[in-house]
């Protein structure tokens, strides 16, 4: 998968450094991943949360973290629209952002 933008995930981790490896770990993951359907990546990330709009909502560090993605399974694009603690994640809207 292409993931856009990993300058996102290292400005978090610059800011939260308990998150880097487990942020650098998931990049490296995805990076050798060839998503297809949600079905694959519950295959790898069982806590996964699928929600509406192709978002992707994964645990980091234990679910003291959230990710959220978007993804173009067609082209094999991730595209990185929220990383950050478990309380700002409780202020967004995963289906939109």
């Amino acid at each position: 998968m292409w993931v856009i933008s990993r300058k996102t995930l290292k400005e978090f981790w610059e800011r939260h450094p308990a998150a880097e490896q487990a942020l650098r770990a998931w990049y490296a993951d995805v990076k050798q991943a060839a998503w297809k359907s949600p079905a694959d990546i519950k295959k790898v990330y069982r806590n996964v949360s699928i929600v509406a709009h192709n978002r992707v909502v994964f645990n980091i560090k234990g679910n003291t973290y959230r990710l959220v993605v978007m993804i173009n399974y067609e082209f094999g694009i991730v595209f990185i629209r929220f990383v950050g603690t478990h309380r700002d994640y409780d202020r967004i809207n995963a289906a939109t952002i």
